[in-house]
């Protein structure tokens, strides 16, 4: 088996879910390459129309390794007060949601890293708070499409070694990182991407003490620890084979996007804040990277982007990895400073 850096054993010792899939990505890889994949899926998804699609080369579409609902996506979680939570350390990344006369909710990074999506409700709006692991990706999505509300699982396929999810009601398929319809009957529609960011449970409990945190989902899962451990430090993602990203920037290096605008993260941390594009982005020390250490809680510290407008307001945005927004963005701009 090739190495991925120096963890190609421990990807396959530290999962549970994965453990056979990540075993078979590799040839996932190349088998599946050049064959016409819509008949070889047709009967795992009957009710998708793979005439209805913006894949250019299906070529591009490969197996995760879990099949679909293989990595189970969670509906309407249970949580509990912040003053009730014991199981985070005070440096694990949690997905920070506070919606305007709603109470602020987090969702541990420790289970979507597990999970990778959860179908929520707060107050009017459903959510969608996703996150995938190889790119680094976290939005979180408004679940109401054309009138519509959907709810979403992971379909067990990869583009650019991003999750492609699945919606419930019409089985299309979705690009997480993009928020896309990519195949099927909602192919073209767009989901809204909400104004969360990832930061330290310690900075959000801090800031919301009588908020909500996720409990702990009633599945037999290693929660709190990282089953890809080393990833983000590795020289290539998993399972992508497109070009690297321009001017130098490692493909596992971690950007903000906001729109199709990239800026290094390492740039807005060695500034402290940066003003540009209309939003004001700033870093903060005190962040575990999720990507790193067997124990999420151990990470090295990838600190905290927050986005804001000019009215101090919170701006839509990601924190992913170089290679997933050259993929997915072709011709944004790289913000690298002047």
């Amino acid at each position: 088996m090739r190495r991925i850096g120096a963890c190609s054993v421990s990807f396959i010792a530290l999962c549970d879910i994965r453990r056979i899939g990540l075993a078979v990505m590799f040839l996932a890889a190349t088998t599946l390459a050049g064959h016409p994949q819509p008949d070889q899926w047709r009967g795992e998804w009957p009710e998708t129309d793979f005439t209805r699609t913006t894949v250019p080369d299906w070529s591009e579409v490969i197996s995760g390794g879990p099949p679909k609902d293989g990595i189970p996506a969670l509906s309407d979680p249970d949580f509990i007060p912040v003053s009730q939570e014991t199981r985070l350390d005070a440096r694990e990344p949690v997905v920070a949601i506070e919606l305007e006369g709603q109470t602020p909710r987090a969702y541990p990074v420790r289970y979507l890293m597990w999970h990778e999506i959860v179908n929520d409700r707060i107050g009017d709006t459903p959510v969608a708070v996703t996150f995938c692991p190889l790119c680094n990706s976290g939005p979180t999505f408004d679940r109401r499409v054309n009138g519509r509300t959907l709810s979403f699982g992971v379909s067990g396929k990869l583009r650019n070694s991003d999750m492609i999810m699945y919606d419930r009601e019409t089985q299309s398929w979705w690009q997480q990182a993009v928020g896309l319809g990519i195949v099927g009957q909602m192919t073209g529609a767009e989901l809204t991407q909400l104004p969360t960011w990832m930061e330290s449970w310690a900075a959000f409990s801090a800031r919301n003490p009588q908020a909500l945190v996720m409990d702990e989902p009633s599945m037999r899962r290693a929660y709190g620890t990282n089953p890809y451990r080393g990833y983000d430090s590795n020289w290539r993602p998993f399972l992508y084979s497109g070009e690297d990203p321009p001017h130098g920037i490692p493909p596992l290096a971690r950007v903000v996007r906001v729109g199709q605008n990239a800026w290094p993260v390492q740039r807005v941390r060695e500034a402290g804040a940066i003003t540009e594009e209309d939003v004001q982005i700033t870093w903060s020390a005190g962040q575990a990277s999720a990507l790193d250490t067997a124990r999420i809680g151990d990470g090295r510290d990838v600190g905290t982007i927050r986005v804001r407008d000019a009215a101090g307001r919170d701006v839509p945005h990601d924190v992913m990895f170089a290679f997933a927004f050259h993929a997915f963005w072709p011709e944004g701009r790289w913000m690298i400073g002047r």
